[in-house]
């Protein structure tokens, strides 16, 4: 039997959906074309309006004059950190999400060259960092503590490279998993509080 690597199991799986519905915003999934594949995240800056401080894929808003999602995605992960649109090998796309505020946004995957130079857009991100595919795979799910007006909530997270990843880009990231890999990753809405311990099920 032929073992694939995980990037050859991505560009065999994924496909461009063939209705490609106009999202409000696109993000764009970067993988390191490599044997051991690596996912480009961004810390969003702690200035901005919405999801300051947050773990991201790089991404934003579709201009009046954006042609498709691919364009969104390309053009806002050229802004935010310097990937030139001409090093991403496009390889599909992943189910339309919805995130908290009530916007659709559409997640495009592409492969990138592992030495890839990038940089940082300082009023927008506070750090790029790549985390390894298998360790977000195998990341069990922690409580992440959100506190709203008179309660807290906790939402399931991964912890990698010292970094948070919850919420929309968690979600995104298991789509990946099971559209991309056939992994289904065990990913709750909610969990009960801090002392939940992740077991796998048998």
């Amino acid at each position: 039997m032929v073992e694939h690597s995980l990037t050859q199991e991505l560009q065999q799986r994924l496909r461009f959906s063939r209705s490609m519905r106009e999202a409000h915003a696109a993000v764009l999934i970067a993988i390191t074309d490599e044997a051991q594949p690596k996912v480009l995240l961004t810390r969003r800056s702690a200035y901005l309006n919405s999801h300051a401080g947050e773990v991201s894929f790089p991404g934003g808003k579709r201009d009046p004059q954006d042609t498709s999602n691919i364009v969104v995605a390309l053009r806002e992960a050229q802004e935010e950190t310097a990937l030139n649109p001409f090093d991403v090998e496009l390889i599909g796309d992943l189910p339309m999400q919805k995130s908290r505020n009530g916007m659709l946004v559409k997640p495009i995957v592409g492969l990138i060259p592992p030495e890839v130079q990038l940089s940082a857009q300082p009023t927008e991100i506070d750090r790029i960092f790549f985390a390894s595919l298998k360790n977000l795979m195998e990341a069990p799910p922690v409580p992440y503590e959100v506190r709203y007006a008179h309660q807290s909530l906790y939402f399931p997270s991964m912890r990698v490279e010292n970094e948070i990843v919850w919420g929309l880009t968690a979600r995104m990231l298991v789509a990946l998993f099971q559209y991309g890999l056939d992994y289904q990753k065990e990913w709750p809405f909610l969990l009960n509080s801090p002392t939940f311990r992740f077991k796998s099920s048998k």
